[in-house]
């Protein structure tokens, strides 16, 4: 197959990746907010592609990262070629697929990794992968920031509930407190994440697409990410976001825990810090396990509340089987396509028709705005305003 046409497809489905990334990490920012009432879903997940997009203008340390870091190229000897990445990028994309339709918050950076790693050495050798990289920006932030954002989301549930507790004067009992401040903070706390998302996510697809232009010769070895591939990148994971990702914002928002808006507040505070100080340092984090680590964090720091530690269990073993899951997958797409051009096409269907069957898998049990938040145990934990029907002409409703 000609360079350029493989270098066509590598980007289409690195866009396409963005896009999954997207939707599938919508529920990182907007998940908790919606699960109080702080926002409706449809104006929530249009908040968050616009910021989304703005946060991809924000920083590139993340890209350099990956189209730098990760992979050998250059001035080790290492030439990967669009076809290893293109096959690395299968991995990844099926992977998000296959959790986002299971609602598993899952983390689609270390699906990338993954896929990456497990074409790049199937394809190329061990010696491809830069095992230092890997071990300190990506799996150590992974341990660490989890732990760091619900260690700092309990102190913060804590303090909030201190600081807000009532008692009368006379009898010395415990005032009930609504705490709607909370609900109205929410809103500027989630536009934050929604923000740091685009600042660390967004990133990832620009590196693979950087380095599919340096591997294509397009592009000089140790630059960064040109001016149109920000742009475009920025514009597919904000569309992405807009998509929706309703069935993981239903496990984060209201599956781990019953959220108040209190909670709510802190965990984003959490999560959103734990982000920015990492896209600074170019780690690219999992804003999808900061997110979850924060949630939990805040639900063991409010009494009273109860952490479903089995689908807080079911989130763990995706985290770990994640990136090995990918790099299978694209350790196999990588093998197939070294047949050549019928390689190439073989991987392009298969890959094509299994993301179209879990497109029509979704739909015959389709959760959406109108239902993301109808979750057993979890009714405490939502109040939507409600419209009030319109008075017409002569009194009558």
């Amino acid at each position: 197959m000609d360079i350029t046409t493989m270098i066509v497809l590598v980007i289409a489905l690195a866009l396409f990746f963005d896009f999954t990334n997207g939707f599938h990490d919508t529920a990182n920012a907007m998940a908790t907010p919606i699960a109080t009432g702080a926002i409706t879903p449809r104006r929530a997940v249009a908040l968050a592609a616009v910021l989304n997009l703005v946060g991809a203008f924000l920083s590139t340390e993340v890209a350099k990262t990956v189209s730098g870091g990760l992979i050998r190229e250059g001035a080790d000897g290492i030439h990967i070629t669009p076809e290893i990445i293109f096959a690395g990028l299968i991995g990844a994309v099926l992977w998000n697929m296959f959790t986002w339709l299971r609602g598993l918050p899952s983390s689609s950076s270390h699906a990338l990794f993954g896929g990456l790693i497990g074409a790049a050495v199937v394809g190329i050798g061990l010696y491809s992968v830069n095992f230092a990289t890997v071990v300190s920006k990506v799996i150590l932030p992974a341990v660490a920031a989890p732990l760091i954002a619900g260690a700092a989301a309990w102190l913060c549930t804590r303090i909030a509930y201190a600081v807000t507790a009532r008692r009368d004067t006379d009898t010395g009992e415990k005032l009930k407190q609504g705490r709607g401040g909370f609900r109205i903070g929410q809103v500027f706390t989630s536009s934050l994440v929604a923000l740091a998302h685009g600042t660390n996510d967004a990133q990832k697809t620009m590196g693979i697409v950087t380095l599919v232009l340096i591997a294509g010769g397009l592009q000089a070895p140790g630059t960064g990410p040109q001016a149109w591939v920000i742009v475009t990148c920025a514009l597919a994971i904000a569309l992405g976001t807009y998509a929706g990702g309703w069935r993981i914002i239903r496990t984060v928002g209201t599956g781990l825990t019953e959220v108040r808006p209190a909670q709510g507040f802190s965990s984003e505070a959490s999560t959103a810090a734990a982000i920015l100080a990492s896209s600074h340092l170019g780690f690219a984090l999992s804003t999808t396990q900061v997110t979850s680590g924060a949630v939990i964090g805040s639900g063991l720091g409010r009494r009273g509340t109860t952490v479903r530690w089995g689908t807080a269990g079911r989130i763990a073993l995706g985290w770990l089987l994640t990136l090995p899951a990918a790099a299978v997958v694209g350790a196999v797409a990588a093998l197939i396509m070294a047949l050549g051009m019928p390689g190439v096409v073989i991987v392009a269907v298969v890959g094509l028709g299994a993301i179209a069957w879990m497109f029509v898998l979704n739909n015959r049990q389709k959760v959406g705005h109108h239902n993301v938040v109808e979750v057993d145990g979890a009714a405490d934990a939502v109040s939507f305003p409600q419209k009030r029907p319109r008075r017409l002409k002569g009194g009558t409703r």
